[in-house]
């Protein structure tokens, strides 16, 4: 409505303002003519027609659009109504809801409070049940709640402890395992890497001679030529009834084959008198002292040890001529040095240490003859004279387990040295032991029921049981190899390992005829 009473107002104004203006030009034309009066009329008359005319249009335009804006006004509130009426019904569901929650919220919670009475009274009944139990249980057993507490848990705690020792030893048995099989692998790739070869050697050298003709011309008229060289040698030569062969004989090696070597030149020579013999043996003994000094080197280079005094590798050349239990001992310690080394770099431990020690392990044996104390002894007082460090005198002095192990080089080192001597082959044995040890073999076994014979074979390194296959099952053979083996370990002292073969076989024989 306000639009339409602004151009009444409008209209108003202006039809105020024209009729003013007429006025005002009415008085100042009042001498105007009649004629002027009344076109003036009737313009106003006009003016007022359009007046009117515009008046109805402002009117009808402003009705229409003041329908329009009520048509809008109209929609917005049905629109809003419907809105509302929505918002009313999901309200009203809502409360729906919540009121059917609200009623099952009071039904589980009177079905809770029923449960927990039941429960309140089923806990009351089994506390009374317990209690009777208890009491019988007390009456029965005789012994008090606190005493039957302590007594299963003690049983618990031997049923804990005993799985857990039972876990122990299962885990102990397997480390063992597989320590056993690192080991073996280890000292396995310790011994492919070294190539010492072996020589055993005895404490006799034998010459051989052209003819039984020089047996004579060594011994010399009257014996003066044998007496010569024995004197100024130190070996026993011995001539014999052996065709074609003199032997010569000494503990001291060197002086053995200083003779040896001076014998043979002499034989090569032919001409054999004491003066002749004198110059000899001076020419042998100069030949082996640079023998001595070249098989040192040489044992240095092998074993790849640097920095050895030239003393020493001249005591190690020695080593060359000396034997234990028929082992040479110069390829001993050099096995040892490659075997100690090898094992060491395997397990991370000094390899330069074992090494040096190794080599140097046994270097007293040269000289023990001439000197006080064991081989052990001069070993580690020329080592420490000469300049090796604290590690390697301390594993020469523990490889024959004399003092307490201080390093894992010593115990490298021991365990190198045994390798390489108890290999099977490494040393020899008296003939008598040696028999005496294969028949303790054999008769491991005997007075064992099933047991038909056995034979010690491969040297004694390995026990073949032949069982009687009707009296002895499959099962029976494996303990019988297994008891025996054990038996063995315990019971004898030998060098390796000895293997223990049970044989069960059955024959049967048909002729065709």
């Amino acid at each position: 409505m306000e639009p339409v009473a602004t151009i009444v107002l409008v209209i108003g104004l202006l039809l105020c303002a024209g009729g003013a203006f007429l006025l005002w030009k009415a008085g100042e034309t009042r001498t105007e003519t009649a004629v002027q009066h009344q076109e003036l009329a009737r313009a106003r008359q006009e003016l007022e027609r359009e007046g009117d005319a515009l008046k109805k249009e402002v009117l009808l335009s402003a009705r229409d659009e003041a329908h329009i804006i009520r048509q809008a006004a109209e929609q917005e509130a049905r629109d809003q109504r419907a809105q509302v009426q929505r918002l009313e019904e999901r309200v009203a569901h809502r409360e729906e809801v919540l009121e059917r929650r609200a009623d099952d919220l009071e039904r589980r919670e009177a079905t809770h409070k029923a449960r927990e009475h039941e429960l309140e009274v089923a806990q009351v009944e089994a506390q009374t049940l317990l209690g009777r139990q208890r009491e019988e249980l007390e009456r029965i057993g005789g012994m008090t709640h606190d005493q039957a507490r302590a007594f299963l848990l003690k049983q618990m705690e031997d049923d804990l402890r005993m799985d857990a020792a039972r876990l122990i030893k299962q885990i102990e048995d397997e480390t063992k395992t597989e320590a056993d099989r690192r080991a073996r692998q280890i000292i396995t790739q310790a011994i492919q890497r070294c190539a010492v070869d072996q020589v055993s050697e005895t404490t006799v050298s034998v010459v051989p001679l052209p003819s039984d003709d020089m047996k004579g011309r060594i011994i010399g008229r009257e014996g003066r030529n044998i007496r010569t060289f024995e004197t100024m040698t130190g070996v026993d030569l011995i001539i014999d009834d052996t065709p074609e062969a003199v032997v010569l004989s000494a503990f001291d090696p060197i002086r053995r084959e200083t003779a040896r070597v001076a014998l043979s030149h002499l034989i090569t020579d032919g001409r054999i008198h004491p003066g002749r013999i004198e110059e000899t043996i001076n020419k042998a003994r100069e030949e082996i002292d640079e023998k001595i000094r070249e098989a040192g080197e040489l044992a240095v280079m092998k074993a790849g040890v640097s920095g050895i005094h030239p003393d020493v590798m001249r005591v190690l050349g020695k080593l060359r001529y000396r034997t234990s239990y028929g082992q040479n001992v110069l390829d001993h310690s050099i096995e040892v040095a490659h075997l100690a080394a090898g094992i060491a770099a395997e397990l991370g431990a000094d390899a330069d240490v074992a090494r040096r020690a190794g080599l140097l392990h046994d270097v007293g044996k040269a000289v023990d003859y001439e000197m006080e104390g064991s081989h052990l002894e001069i070993s580690v007082d020329l080592a420490r004279k000469y300049g090796e460090s604290a590690a390697v005198v301390h594993a020469i002095e523990a490889h024959h387990g004399d003092v307490e192990f201080g390093s894992i080089e010593a115990v490298l080192v021991q365990v190198a040295d045994a390798i390489s001597a108890s290999r099977p082959g490494a040393r020899r044995e008296m003939l008598e032991t040696y028999i005496k040890r294969l028949q303790r073999l054999e008769k491991m076994v005997d007075g064992i029921e099933g047991v038909e014979k056995s034979y010690a074979v491969q040297a004694g390194r390995e026990l073949r049981i032949i069982v009687r296959p009707t009296e002895m099952d499959d099962y029976g053979s494996a303990k019988l190899a297994h008891d025996t083996a054990k038996k063995i370990e315990n019971e004898m002292e030998y060098p390796g390992q000895i293997k223990v073969v049970v044989i069960r076989e059955s024959r049967t024989t048909e002729y065709a005829r």
